[in-house]
């Protein structure tokens, strides 16, 4: 668009994708009421983001906080009425009337331009009034047929509350034009905003402790940066480890804050079975000795909430495997809870000094793994060509050797018709393991099982992804063509190799 305003402001950084959404919506000329849902955890800069937003266009703000009904319907009635340049605060009867009010703000009277209203930590207003949906659903499908501007963002971060919005019998369902998440940043991103893409080997590791929540590093760190990686240690002693660092306690807060988790110690518990590798519904059923049946409740709240991801294995049928999305808990839950008396107590040198190989085990080397599939959804896609298809895991079974193997990274294409499923790439990840030939001779077994069980592999890419680096024979091998070989300068480069 040619008006200044849909330029994102300098300050926001990254999101542009979500940004761009965002103006779309409100700008969009349909002359009736319009409803966007935004939601993510908390820390992921969604205010910072609307509200750049709602200056941009001249738009109305209302955060909400945690409150009676009364005092919020008092607080809201203030706010538009600042809002309006009212000499006196409004004073709504009951939310009925405020939200008939804010409506009225799009009518045709007060001009032809959209108006933007967002209401921020919208789950605190439900918590008092929970009629307030059902009371922006009448008004929403009200302005349907008469004439209204107003273009309307429900925010929140309690993501169990937010996807239950437009849910199947919730009363907006089927009422919202947008559907925005804002997620954390990628690990490239984050790479940009700490500062230290330069150095992958830093930018890596400092992913896979905090992941990608932009408020750690200047809210909760004061732009405390590790300066190299030989200033890693001393900085996560100083910073997460630390009882006097905000992220000392950061992992419990996040779960506790989804309102849907009664039970923490069980929450928990799932959470450190994932982290210990227990990657199934059974393992975890019984690392925490329950039945598989038990434990679906807080696996599905768990997934609500964003704290867990399920990825179905793309070899075997009916088959998935479980982890932990935001890895700040899964540092938690590896490092910090095992030693949690010595961390309280300012040992944080010595605890981390002993955890070094459970965080290369349980932290490091699973995350390494997630990003490697993370480039393979973005600029790894360009050495499969124009080829494209569905990224995941997979468990390869070899009848002969009876084993499994495990394939970290792996793209299938299905097939359509009478086509078969075409497999384009299949990779192994190794974090501290210097990758050699038999990592390739396995992948090249693999790549044999799959094409005897019908799949189409004549193309197949095999790829070898190493933190630690690859050795001569395999580099060998890869000078043939016979592999591709990625490490963190290439997962880290602006255009791959």
């Amino acid at each position: 668009m040619s008006d200044k305003s849909a330029v994102k402001p300098t300050h926001v950084f990254d999101r542009d994708s979500e940004w761009d959404a965002l103006t779309a919506f409100v700008d969009r000329p349909a002359a009736h009421a319009m409803l966007g849902v935004v939601s993510g955890r908390r820390r992921m800069g969604k205010t910072y983001l609307l509200r750049a937003l709602t200056e941009s266009r001249g738009g109305f703000y209302f955060g909400a906080t945690a409150a009676t009904a009364g005092e919020s319907l008092r607080q809201f009635g203030a706010a538009l009425a600042r809002y309006v340049d009212s000499p006196v605060p409004f004073s709504f009867a009951t939310w009925d009337d405020a939200v008939s009010y804010l409506f009225s703000l799009g009518s045709p009277g007060r001009g032809a331009s959209p108006v933007l209203v967002v209401i921020d930590e919208f789950p605190y207003l439900v918590k008092a009034a929970p009629e307030l949906p059902s009371i922006v659903q009448r008004e929403t499908d009200r302005f349907q047929g008469e004439e209204s501007r107003i273009r309307l963002l429900l925010c929140g971060s309690a993501m169990s509350v937010m996807g239950g919005l437009l849910a199947a019998t919730a009363p907006l369902r089927g009422r919202a034009q947008l559907e925005l998440v804002v997620r954390p940043f990628g690990y490239r991103p984050s790479g940009e905003f700490w500062g230290v893409r330069a150095t992958p080997e830093l930018a890596v590791r400092l992913h896979a402790v905090l992941g990608g929540t932009p408020a750690y590093r200047r809210q909760f760190l004061a732009d405390d940066v590790p300066a190299t990686l030989a200033d890693f240690d001393d900085w996560l002693c100083r910073t997460v480890l630390s009882p006097l660092s905000p992220l000392f306690r950061e992992a419990r807060y996040l779960l506790a804050e989804e309102a849907e988790i009664r039970d923490a110690a069980l929450y928990h518990s799932v959470l450190a079975a994932v982290a210990e590798g227990n990657a199934t519904r059974g393992g975890i059923a019984n690392y925490i000795g329950r039945k598989s049946v038990d434990i679906s409740h807080p696996l599905n709240v768990l997934e609500d909430s964003h704290l867990l991801a399920r990825d179905a294995d793309l070899f075997r049928a009916g088959k998935s495997h479980y982890r932990i999305t935001e890895p700040l808990i899964n540092f938690y839950e590896a490092v910090m809870r095992p030693s949690w008396a010595l961390l309280e107590s300012g040992q944080a040198t010595d605890v981390w000094a002993r955890s070094k190989e459970r965080f290369a085990a349980q932290v490091a080397g699973p995350h390494f793994e997630t990003v490697c599939r993370d480039f393979m959804l973005g600029p790894g896609r360009a050495l499969l060509g124009d080829r494209l298809g569905q990224v995941g895991r997979g468990v390869v079974v070899d009848p002969v050797a009876r084993q499994q193997i495990e394939v970290d990274v792996a793209v299938v294409e299905p097939g359509s018709g009478s086509g078969r499923t075409s497999v384009a790439m299949l990779g192994e990840a190794k974090w501290g393991t210097v990758m050699g030939l038999p990592h390739l001779d396995r992948l090249r077994r693999a790549r044999d099982l799959l094409d005897a069980r019908g799949m189409d592999t004549g193309h197949c890419v095999l790829a070898c992804f190493g933190a630690a680096g690859f050795s001569d024979a395999l580099r060998a091998e890869a000078e043939k063509g016979e592999a591709r070989l990625v490490g963190l300068a290439e997962l880290y480069a602006r255009t791959p190799r």
